[in-house]
């Protein structure tokens, strides 16, 4: 999973996909996204360039909130 693909594979990115896992995207800057595998990536505003390669790593387990409080009665 350590395997950095050329972006120009992300159209294989459906035939790369396992359950439990996701595709991390790095740019030019190094700047570097989680995403499913989607046809066309929409990369954040803030990116000065486009996506040049990417990986499937492993999805990070749910974090868990805590309950809410009861609201309290006057």
């Amino acid at each position: 999973m350590d395997a950095w693909f050329d972006f120009q594979q992300w159209a294989d990115c459906a035939r790369m996909s396992r359950p439990g896992h996701v595709f991390e995207v790095e740019n030019a800057q190094g700047q570097r996204l989680l995403t499913p595998c989607v046809p066309r990536l929409e990369t954040p505003w803030d990116w000065a360039s486009g996506p040049v390669r990417f990986r499937l790593v492993r999805e990070a387990p749910p974090r868990r909130s805590s309950p809410m409080p009861e609201p309290s009665r006057r």
